[in-house]
């Protein structure tokens, strides 16, 4: 350990040591440092980086390009906050994450280099992909080509394959999660979400297989869900194919599949199997994405008998010279043109560890200037970034997802009247926009209200009987007169 600690910090130590016994079930499972990493456990200290731009923020982690003070080696930082990761009991999530990115080797997976930790956080130190997210490419271009799309889908695939081949799925695909290096090659990214199957071929922790998710437990994000999850299945090698066919439509289109105005009627989306293709699609692309949208997992293309084999020959992927596909010409990148060319240099950030344990939380943030965190800052559609109460709006009783979506609304329309109330101190503000909002502020109860009466018959009505549909609503709408 880089930082020791005294006291408090000292305290927190023992408690988090003591928590990873047990959430990884007690002596019987094989300690972290007692195992022979190919990525050392370094003792280093965040004081030893020069740290850059945000590249990601996740639930309890952000990933930060760092610069190593003494070799000048760059990396993508993964910094994950004990404090969290112990409360929430994540610990055998980073364990899994860690373990197994030590032992898988593929030139299409990204590679972990070393860890460290102090008082307050765990440190991964990962290759550092300068080509950004496959995600920032398709909104430049607005979409890509399908040359562009076959040689990306082509190169996933083939890192899937080998992480398949091991017993390894992945969970979370989607176009955030898929890095490019300088020359343009895909690596896979983000292993917190990793499930090994019962026959995996590497080593993890003993009950990592084993253990049943919770019921309705969500893993990945919203828009590259198969339905199988939404209905509580266990999770299969087609989780990820079924990923790889709208993250395929993504590329082709610039938008996926099934997006919507929430994650409600995504999900709804997903399970009718609502999906249309744009009239430039290809007869090949469409058949493929077709055959990976398959509503059952064991028939989709690359997860059936045949395996990858299967899709690998489809006459989408005609062309592809598979053994070679990391050393084909990549495509050209597409230049943010709106950073500046030394942008790194210039927004390293003041990284003050903190002294106290109430000032952890604010060392950790290591926050730079507003304009770099909303230059850099990642979509946050990570399901484990959801509310909890929008998983239950989906999992439990429509009845109590439709107090929840009412709930949300209301609170927009409580800041509207918030916002009347700033433009109305502003002299700025139009006379016209002023009396918009003048409306908006005293009426917003009538608006909420008929917000209310909206969500009723849209969610009540389809699934109730009509009598107790209105017996609920006038009861939850004279509650809140």
């Amino acid at each position: 350990m880089a930082v020791g600690g005294g006291g408090e910090e000292g305290e927190m130590e023992k408690d988090f040591e003591a928590k990873l016994r047990v959430q990884q079930g007690g002596g019987s499972v094989q300690r972290t440092n007692s195992i022979a990493f190919r990525a050392p456990q370094e003792q280093f200290s965040i004081n030893d980086f020069e740290l850059g731009r945000i590249y990601g923020v996740g639930s309890y982690s952000k990933v930060v390009r760092a610069k190593k003070k003494d070799t000048g080696n760059v990396y993508a930082l993964k910094i994950m906050d004990k404090k969290f990761i112990t409360k929430e009991n994540k610990i055998s999530n980073v364990k899994l994450e860690r373990i197994v990115l030590d032992q898988l080797d593929h030139p299409g997976i990204i590679r972990l280099c070393f860890t460290f930790q102090d008082t307050y956080s765990l440190y991964m130190a990962l290759e550092s992909c300068e080509g950004g997210e496959l995600f920032d490419q398709i909104t430049r271009k607005g979409r890509l080509s399908e040359d562009e799309a076959r040689f990306y889908a082509a190169e996933v695939i083939d890192a899937l394959e080998s992480l398949h081949g091991v017993g390894i799925i992945h969970r979370d695909i989607k176009p955030e999660n898929l890095l490019l290096t300088l020359d343009g090659h895909i690596k896979i990214a983000d292993f917190g979400s990793v499930k090994p199957t019962r026959d995996a071929r590497i080593t993890v922790l003993p009950d990592a297989a084993t253990n049943d998710e919770k019921p309705c437990t969500f893993v990945g994000t919203a828009a590259y869900i198969p339905p199988e999850v939404l209905n509580s299945s266990p999770p299969t090698f087609g989780n990820d194919i079924w990923a790889l066919g709208c993250t395929l439509y993504q590329m082709l289109s610039g938008s996926s599949p099934f997006k919507d105005a929430s994650e409600w009627l995504i999900f709804q989306r997903i399970i009718a199997r609502d999906l249309r293709f744009p009239e430039y699609f290809s007869d090949e692309a469409r058949d493929l994405i077709d055959k990976l949208l398959d509503t059952d997992p064991s028939k989709r293309l690359g997860a059936g008998p045949d395996g990858y084999d299967a899709l690998k020959k489809h006459p989408f992927f005609r062309g592809i010279d598979w053994k070679n596909i990391r050393k084909a010409p990549a495509p050209k990148l597409a230049v943010d043109t709106s950073a500046g060319e030394n942008e790194d240099q210039d927004s390293t950030w003041n990284l003050n560890i903190p002294t106290s344990h109430s000032a952890a939380p604010e060392g950790n943030n290591c926050a730079p200037s507003s304009s770099e965190t909303q230059s850099h800052m990642s979509r946050l559609t990570s399901i484990d970034s959801f509310d909890s109460k929008c998983r239950r709006r989906f999992c439990h009783l429509k009845m109590r997802s439709s107090v929840h979506g009412n709930g949300r609304r209301r609170s927009k329309v409580s800041n509207a009247a918030e916002s009347h109330t700033y433009w109305k101190r502003t002299s700025a503000a139009p006379k016209a926009f002023q009396e918009m909002l003048d409306g908006v502020s005293k009426n917003y109860k009538f608006i909420q209200k008929l917000m209310d009466f909206f969500f009723f018959i849209i969610f009540f009505l389809p699934q109730i009987d009509l009598e107790r549909s209105f017996f609920f609503f006038f009861f939850s709408f004279s509650i809140r007169s």
